[in-house]
């Protein structure tokens, strides 16, 4: 039961996060399409030239999409080396999009507009968004821990600690016993009664007196 209330609030932001992206991927899938079948028909443009426009148009949207939505929360100083990366790794699903679209019309003969449609925007989708969401949450948007992660755990190990009967370091000293002792803050003898256990210094002295008799 504890793991699973440990693992609850990573599983809830993957879920969030798959939901975001499979929205911004729902986009860049009818642009994908659109301009696709658009370049086909209405510029007769070649399948794999019309596959690769589409394809370029679509990562944009997806950048734009994920950036400034799904990994908004992400650190935007490294905006260079994101961008780079998040086309380099586009380029790979594309060329695993394109390449299903070459192998089902050119390899296998399969030359009509349903075929070409299934190829590319099917099966080659598929196996290029699992790629792209690997690669994006894995290496392009990457979270890193910093300074505000490190406090919230110091936060939880001290509250553990406070349950478990631990004082956290510099808290005050109750004693094994825990009977409370208090110190005069001048720290010099005979400046003030102390409270030892309860009883006074006078009461002490009485005590000891009481002994001797």
């Amino acid at each position: 039961m504890g793991n699973w209330r440990t693992m609850r609030p990573g599983l809830e932001r993957l879920v969030r996060e798959l939901a975001k992206f499979g929205a911004v991927g729902a986009l860049g899938f009818l642009v994908n399409v659109a301009i696709f079948n658009l370049c086909i028909h209405t510029f007769q443009l070649a399948p794999i030239r019309s596959g690769v426009i589409s394809q370029v148009v679509a990562i944009g949207t997806n950048y734009l999409g994920n950036r400034y939505w799904t990994y908004r929360h992400t650190d935007k100083n490294r905006i260079h080396r994101e961008t780079v990366l998040f086309f380099l790794f586009s380029g790979v699903g594309l060329v695993l999009e394109n390449g299903i679209l070459a192998l089902s019309h050119y390899g296998f003969g399969y030359t009509s507009t349903l075929a070409d449609n299934i190829a590319k925007n099917v099966i080659g989708l598929a196996i290029g968004t699992a790629f792209r969401f690997w690669a994006y949450r894995s290496w392009v948007f990457k979270v890193t821990a910093g300074p505000g992660s490190r406090a919230a755990t110091d936060g939880g190990e001290a509250a553990e600690q406070s349950r478990a009967g631990h004082p956290s370091p510099g808290a005050p000293d109750t004693g094994d016993a825990g009977v409370r002792i208090a110190v005069d803050p001048t720290g010099s003898a005979g400046s003030g009664p102390r409270d030892v256990g309860g009883l006074t210094a006078e009461e002490q002295r009485e005590d000891r007196r009481e002994l001797l008799k």
